[in-house]
């Protein structure tokens, strides 16, 4: 230090902080070989606090007010002293400016998922993210636990601890509230309150406190989100049945209006497919429910001589691009064989089938296939 600032450490006689930098905690004020004369004028403004400290340890504390540096108004720095070179007399102290006002937008969030066991989905994992604002509760503490002799302590140096705070109280907090994923948006203002409280315990010895937590966005994996939109659309679509008439009607419409061999095959075998669907609609409104006093259809039909009913036909389901698709009869199928739907490795089930297997091990859908043109040479 130089003659200029040594000189200017003897004038100055006001000790204060007029902060600029909105990130700065802890500041501790220059004075030449920490030299203050008795007499000083202490100015510690609102949202501070100072805090003395001599030979490495923490003298006295002083709240928001003006203050004239004498015996009186420093007890224990009067004490450790003893001021044996006279009340007058210059002592050396270094004096530290606390900021004690709210750093808001400080942001925190998940690197890696946090597993989770969910009630409907069973085993998923989150991501989360937010921001929070801190202040110091204790600048005692502070200065003992974190700042050292560190002569400006900004946020910088202790946002990634509290990150880390953060992420390792948030697991168990998810954990614990036992809350649906589906439900968690709902209810991100009631986990944040929550984790106040949680992490101001963690955060007591430290002198730091967090004053607000905010939970922005908690997200499933792409692939899990993926899923949910699928089950959502199904949801909106319905009735399937109904979904599939309306898609070949639109099938049909295209194909139309795209002359050409291709196309007229493509709607005269969606066409066949539509009205033997429609046909079997109809039949199907058209049965009324029988009375408790009718007979049965064979009873009705024996007793009034006439044949009896034609046994019921087979009803076949397709399983096509995630959607299930049906029921059709036989001559339903030829034609959704005929439209493309139906290859030999689409999916079907019938009643009596243990499970949904692909058309090729069908034996009875076998003939659906056969008499098929061979495939086309390969072309020069």
């Amino acid at each position: 230090m130089g003659f200029l600032d040594k000189l200017r450490g003897e004038l100055i006689d006001i000790i204060e902080w007029l902060d600029s930098s909105r990130d700065t905690i802890v500041w501790r004020f220059p004075r030449h070989e920490n030299e203050i004369k008795m007499g000083a004028k202490l100015i510690v403004r609102e949202s501070q606090g100072a805090v003395f400290v001599n030979e490495g340890r923490i003298a006295d504390a002083y709240a928001p007010g003006t203050y004239t540096l004498q015996t009186q108004n420093m007890p224990i720095l009067s004490t450790l002293k003893g001021w044996k070179y006279g009340f007058e007399s210059p002592f050396k102290a270094e004096v530290y400016f606390v900021n004690t006002r709210q750093f808001t937008d400080l942001k925190w969030g998940t690197q890696n998922p946090i597993p989770m066991r969910d009630p409907e989905f069973g085993m998923v994992r989150l991501r989360a993210f937010g921001a929070y604002s801190m202040r110091v509760a204790d600048p005692q503490a502070l200065l003992r636990e974190l700042v050292g002799t560190d002569p400006e302590f900004r946020t910088e140096e202790v946002s990634e601890y509290l990150r880390q705070v953060i992420v390792g109280k948030l697991a168990t907090a998810l954990a614990a509230a036992g809350i649906p994923v589906l439900d968690l948006a709902a209810r991100q203002g009631e986990i944040g309150d929550r984790l106040v409280g949680v992490l101001n315990q963690e955060l007591t010895g430290l002198g730091i406190q967090v004053a607000k937590f905010v939970i922005e966005n908690i997200s499933l994996p792409p692939e899990v989100e993926a899923a949910l939109d699928k089950r959502t659309q199904m949801g909106i679509i319905g009735d399937l049945g109904q979904y599939t008439r309306f898609q070949t009607a639109n099938a049909i419409g295209d194909a139309a209006n795209n002359p050409g061999g291709a196309g007229e095959g493509l709607g005269l075998g969606f066409g066949v497919a539509m009205g033997q669907q429609m046909a079997s609609a109809l039949a199907q409104s058209g049965q009324a429910a029988p009375r408790a006093d009718t007979p049965a259809p064979g009873m009705a039909a024996q007793q009034a001589g006439g044949p009896p009913p034609l046994p019921a036909t087979e009803q076949w389901y397709l399983g096509s691009n995630g959607a299930q698709l049906g029921p059709f009869d036989r001559g339903a199928l030829a034609g959704q064989v005929a439209g493309g739907v139906l290859t030999p490795a689409t999916l079907v089930w019938k009643q009596g089938m243990a499970g949904w297997l692909p058309a090729s091990q069908v034996p009875e859908l076998a003939s659906l296939f056969a008499g098929g043109p061979p495939p086309l040479p390969p072309q020069a």
